[in-house]
């Protein structure tokens, strides 16, 4: 699909099956979203990336990386979009829209397609919010189920059970 940069100059955006990655590269675009506790380490994100079940990567007509999603799947009945980015400066592109609706078709057939996004109070939350609802995409609570993780604070699990 051809789209403007803000200048209006108009670009292709080629979206592939990515399965290695060069940790500059992937460090500029991480960074260019303020991933920091992604940055920190950019070669356990490039591992990651390897290991996930499909890594798709928008890239312009040159090869320069403008966005990727990542996906961590049975491939029968839950895929979990683990990253959806786009570089800052392509954001309101449609890049991320056209990385969505390429994993929403590759799991249709996924009874759960799952994802985790800042909370709707945080600076990005109400808009990254608006960008899932426009695929129908609905918070767990608005179908009656919870959604639990650790708490992100980068303490290393101990195997020790907190009991409420």
């Amino acid at each position: 699909m051809r789209y403007p940069y803000r200048n209006q100059e108009v670009i292709s955006v080629i979206i592939a099956v990515e399965t290695s990655f060069d940790e500059d590269e992937i460090f500029r675009l991480y960074d260019s979203v303020g991933w920091e506790p992604w940055t920190r380490d950019i070669a356990k994100v490039c591992r990651s990336l390897v290991s996930s079940h499909l890594v798709i990567a928008a890239r312009d007509e040159s090869g320069n990386l403008l966005g990727l999603a990542r996906t961590v799947s049975d491939d029968e009945m839950i895929c979990y979009v683990q990253e959806l980015l786009v570089n800052a400066k392509f954001h309101g592109q449609g890049i991320g829209r056209q990385l969505l609706e390429h994993l929403i078709e590759r799991y249709a057939h996924c009874r759960y397609f799952v994802l985790t996004t800042d909370h709707e109070s945080t600076p990005d939350g109400k808009n990254n919010h608006a960008f899932y609802r426009k695929f129908g995409m609905i918070e767990h609570h608005e179908q009656g189920l919870s959604a639990f993780g650790r708490k992100v604070d980068n303490t290393p699990y101990t195997g020790t059970v907190v009991d409420g």
